[in-house]
């Protein structure tokens, strides 16, 4: 629990968090995919989910409010290849007896909060 709402770490961070969840939830979802998948969207998709999490985390140890909102914005990036990863996925045959559940749910999270930040930090 946070003291005073006091953000002493990118950890602090409920994006951050939310981000580490989703990390988890799409290499548990691509374990599911065809081997042959290796090199392809399960490289791809775990790379885009880590990408999220580490922009977050780099950013904001950066220090100023302009890197931060620079990295947040490759985040937001990372998460839109990785709903864009997720749509082919589903698309393809053995992705469609697959459960996205969870890793929708966090990835609209994830990108809802990634937008506000964004927002907030303009103005």
């Amino acid at each position: 629990m946070l003291e005073n709402n006091i953000i002493n770490s990118y950890k602090d961070l409920i994006v951050w968090q939310r981000s580490m969840e989703l990390v988890v939830e799409v290499y548990l979802l691509t374990d599911k995919f065809p081997k042959l998948e290796v090199y392809g969207l399960i490289s791809q998709m775990r790379r885009a989910a880590v990408s999220i999490s580490s922009n977050i985390a780099e950013g904001r140890r950066r220090g100023s409010k302009k890197d931060f909102h620079n990295f947040l914005i490759i985040a937001y990036g990372s998460g839109a290849e990785l709903e864009t990863q997720v749509e082919i996925a589903k698309r393809l045959p053995f992705g469609k007896q697959l459960d996205y559940k969870q890793v929708d749910a966090l990835l609209v999270e994830v990108m809802k909060m990634l937008n506000k930040m964004l927002s907030s930090l303009k103005s």
